[in-house]
C-alpha cells in the first residue's frame, strides 16, 4: 500500500496502530499521524497530496469515516497553508458570502416545503388555519439541515417529500408508535408503519371533507 496519492479504507483493531485492510492486518508507518474527521478542506487536500488510510466504522448500517492516517510532514504543511489562507480577509469574505447563500437557500426551501405540505393536506376552508399550523409543525421538525429526514432528500419529488413528512410526523405525534413493542420479524415494522399511515390518512380525510372534528381527534390534540 505504497503508491502515491492512494486511499485505503481500514478498520480498527484492539491495537492502536494496527488496522484491518481486506482481511489483513496492516500497521501504520511511524512517521504518520491521525487526522480526525471534521475539516473537509484539510481532508480533501491530504487525499490529493499523499497516501491516506481512511479509518471507518459502521454506524446505523452505514460505513462512516472517523478520520485518516497520513504522513506527518505533509499534514503539518497542509495545516499551516490552510491556516494562512483562512486568515486572509478575502477568504473570510468568501466564507461569509457562502454562508449567507446557504441561509438564503435554506429559507427559500422552508417556504417552498411548507407550501407543499399545505397543498398535500388540502383541508377544507374552515380548517385552513389548522393546515398551516400542521405545516409549521411538520416543517420545523423535518426541514433543518442535517436532520436526515425525508424532507432533506432530493431523490423524490417535493410533493412526495411533503406527504412522507406529514405521515411520519403523525406517526410519532398522534399514535403510540414510539412506545410500541414490535416483533423483530422481517417486514413487521414496515407493516405497522403502513397500518398507522392508513389511520393517519383517514384522519386527514375528515379535515379535507370539512366534516365535524371528533372531540378525541389525536391530530387536534397534538397541535394544541
Amino acid at each position: 500500500m505504497s503508491s502515491a496519492s492512494e486511499e485505503y479504507q481500514v478498520w480498527r483493531t484492539n491495537r492502536p496502530k494496527d488496522f484491518l485492510h481486506n482481511g489483513k492486518v496492516v500497521t501504520v508507518p511511524d512517521e504518520w499521524i491521525f487526522i480526525p474527521s471534521g475539516d473537509p478542506g484539510l481532508t480533501r487536500r491530504l487525499k490529493a497530496l499523499t497516501d491516506c488510510w481512511i479509518v471507518v466504522h459502521k454506524r446505523k448500517r452505514r460505513i462512516e469515516a472517523i478520520g485518516l492516517w497520513c504522513d506527518k510532514n505533509v499534514a503539518e504543511k497542509v495545516k499551516n497553508d490552510l491556516a494562512e489562507e483562512r486568515s486572509n480577509p478575502a477568504y473570510l469574505r468568501k466564507l461569509e458570502a457562502a454562508r449567507q447563500a446557504r441561509i438564503a437557500k435554506q429559507d427559500a426551501y422552508v417556504v417552498e416545503f411548507r407550501q407543499a405540505v399545505v397543498d398535500y393536506l388540502a383541508f377544507a376552508p374552515q380548517y385552513e388555519e389548522l393546515a398551516w399550523d400542521l405545516a409549521d409543525a411538520v416543517t420545523d421538525q423535518t426541514i433543518p439541515v442535517g436532520s436526515g429526514t425525508v424532507a432533506r432528500t432530493e431523490r423524490i419529488p417535493l410533493a412526495q417529500r411533503a406527504e412522507a413528512a406529514v405521515i411520519a410526523w403523525m406517526r410519532h405525534q398522534t399514535t403510540n408508535y414510539d412506545n410500541m413493542h414490535i416483533a423483530r420479524i422481517k417486514g413487521e415494522r414496515r407493516a405497522v408503519r403502513r397500518e398507522l399511515a392508513g389511520s393517519s390518512r383517514e384522519i386527514l380525510d375528515v379535515y379535507r371533507k370539512g366534516l365535524p372534528i371528533p372531540e378525541n381527534c389525536p391530530l387536534a390534540a397534538a397541535l394544541k
